[in-house]
């Protein structure tokens, strides 16, 4: 018996792409790019996984995550996902 359905997100391989796609239609202000209001609200990621996308992307080398934790910006290996 199964009571919940699987998130969309529970996969942090998921997450991490969906991070990616998120962050290239994101203008960036001045370099920033903010990622976590996208990803928690529009797409309804739940904290956790979205943690584990941005941990996954990070380890990848596609984004770097500023010191304040608060945005991040495309590694050249993330940016030539896109290219």
């Amino acid at each position: 018996m199964k009571f919940s359905t699987d998130r969309p997100y529970s996969d942090p391989e998921k997450a991490a792409r969906k991070l990616l796609d998120i962050a290239n239609t994101i203008e960036p202000v001045d370099g920033k790019i903010y990622i976590n209001a996208p990803m928690l609200y529009q797409e309804r990621a739940t904290p956790a996984e979205y943690k584990a996308g941005l941990d996954l992307a990070i380890s990848r080398g596609w984004l770097l995550l500023h010191e304040s934790g608060t945005f991040v910006k495309f590694t050249p290996a993330g940016a030539e996902l896109f290219s």
